[in-house]
């Protein structure tokens, strides 16, 4: 039994200023056989699959209002981290600066999400929690305007980063505050990090030499 299916001349699939063009031909009736429609069919999902989107597709608010662009770190290896004030793992600020101040200048970015959606571990306001950071942990990294990373006001980026058809990659959870995405140079997902990874743990300067 065969099928008819109408081919238009063209078919574009467009993402992030990129085209691709499949060319169907000339326009008019053509005539697949069942198998070779699945195979046109699965030739198509996995071209769209791999087509995940880039973190450098988002933008997000600074701690100071500002907004940022994450185009700009096209080229560099991205932390992102989820933060509190008042958690166990805080501390972890102090690493996290080291990393900062240590691989800065070999391509690598840093970034604090605060967020209070973990035992409401992060009260402060934007001011405060900047105030925080600076007083205690002498931060220089980049924070962020505190955010949702879970839930139905969950932020974009953490909707990128936690959902396996955004990312290309993988669903997960963030679990807990210091939580910790890692990021290639092209934007894309590599891998989630629980919360007791230490900042300069081999797991994470390892990646970042490679």
């Amino acid at each position: 039994m065969f099928l008819h299916i109408r081919i238009d001349l063209e078919f574009v699939l467009s993402y992030d200023h990129c085209f691709i063009l499949l060319q169907g031909g000339h326009s008019g009736t053509q005539i697949f056989t069942p198998m070779k429609k699945l195979l046109i069919l699965l030739f198509l999902a996995c071209t769209v699959s791999s087509f995940a989107q880039s973190i450098h597709s988002y933008k997000a608010t600074d701690i100071n209002g500002n907004t940022v662009d994450f185009a700009k770190f096209k080229g560099k290896k991205l932390l992102i981290v989820n933060t509190a004030s008042e958690c166990g793992y805080t501390p972890q600020y102090e690493d996290l600066e080291k990393l900062h101040k240590e691989y800065k200048d070999k391509g690598l970015v840093i970034v604090g999400f605060p967020c209070n959606d973990f035992g409401a571990q992060e009260p402060g306001t934007e001011k405060e929690i900047a105030a925080f950071c600076q007083k205690n942990y002498g931060v220089t990294f980049l924070m962020m305007s505190k955010i949702s990373v879970k839930g139905d006001d969950k932020a974009p980026i953490y909707s990128f980063l936690t959902e396996k058809e955004k990312n290309g990659l993988e669903d997960s959870e963030v679990k807990w505050n210091f939580q910790k995405y890692l990021l290639d140079e092209n934007g894309k997902l590599v891998k989630h990090l629980s919360s007791k990874v230490k900042p300069l743990s081999p797991e994470i300067t390892e990646w970042i030499g490679k």
